[in-house]
């Protein structure tokens, strides 16, 4: 981001299932339903939800500007999709984002947010859903992951992700595979990683489905010209422990309908009868931005300082 360009994201509710959207190609004339603005220099994104007694939990990455740091929020809609509560679940000292959202074989409810600063990937479990959150000790991930998407195909548990210390290339153009047996690992690195190369169809970008035909779509970001600029569906046509194939779909923009959040799109996610998105627009506005990194450099000053 150049600057004094600073990404503002929205997320959304498109009235459609996700694998309608695949099948369409387009989000041209789907309705959306946009959770409330945050205010000015905060967004809401990676959106993900699960639907219980009768209600969407909608669980998001809450991010400030002004502090830098993300936390998880959920926002509770009922059938209408109306927002009925909303509220913090999840604020660690790291960085938290992309809270995929699971049911455990017990029934319980599982995250498994971005959370590569803490120098490994986590898994938490509800103590009291959708509030209060545990982390699962014991989980054998390979290591710190970004946007890491499971899915459940062919009795096993695969793992989609780009590599959290890929140092020696952008973080957006690299997609690895693992698999296990149990959500908890040990999970096994694909012997083809890095399965693909492409900034255009590599990071995910949201959650794998299963389609009619046999095959899987994974949404992947196409970040050519812009971090989060389209997702682009990657059709996989084979998986297994020892193979791999695929092939991208054209990309999917951001209609122009959604002015201003035209600017990108980094996130489609499956949630029964809606598929949740998010969009941005890029504020350019330098003397704003500067100065809130000023206010919160100063407040990090004056919390360093010994007294």
């Amino acid at each position: 981001m150049g600057l004094g360009r600073t990404d503002i994201w929205q997320t959304g509710l498109l009235h459609r299932p996700m694998p309608d959207i695949l099948r369409a190609g387009t989000l041209a004339d789907v309705p959306v339903t946009w959770l409330p603005d945050p205010g000015p220099f905060r967004f809401i994104a990676d959106p993900f939800g699960i639907w219980h007694d009768d209600r969407l939990y909608l669980f998001a990455e809450a991010y400030d500007y002004r502090v830098k740091i993300g936390r998880i929020d959920v926002f509770i809609l009922d059938r209408a999709l109306n927002v009925t509560a909303h509220a913090p679940v999840l604020v660690e000292p790291w960085h938290l984002s992309y809270p995929v959202i699971l049911r455990d074989r017990d029934g319980s409810f599982l995250m498994m947010p971005e959370s590569g600063g803490s120098g490994m990937q986590r898994l938490y479990r509800a103590t009291d859903f959708p509030y209060r959150w545990q982390a699962v000790e014991g989980c054998a991930f390979p290591g710190p992951m970004i946007d890491a998407s499971p899915l459940f195909h062919d009795g096993r548990w695969w793992l989609f992700h780009t590599p959290w210390h890929e140092r020696e290339r952008p973080r957006v153009d690299t997609l690895h595979v693992a698999w296990a047996d149990s959500l908890a690992g040990p999970w096994h690195p694909h012997p083809g990683n890095p399965v693909r190369r492409d900034i255009h169809s590599a990071r995910p970008g949201g959650t794998p489905v299963a389609m009619d035909d046999g095959t899987i779509i994974l949404p992947t970001q196409d970040c050519a010209h812009t971090y989060g600029g389209a997702i682009t569906p990657l059709v996989i046509t084979t998986l297994t422990p020892r193979a791999f194939a695929a092939h991208p779909l054209p990309p999917l923009a951001a209609p122009a309908a959604w002015r201003p959040a035209t600017d990108g799109m980094h996130t489609l996610s499956a949630a029964g009868p809606v598929t949740l998105v998010d969009a941005k627009h890029t504020s350019r506005s330098v003397i704003r931005r500067a100065g809130v990194d000023i206010r919160r450099m100063a407040r990090e000053l004056i919390r360093r300082t010994p007294r």
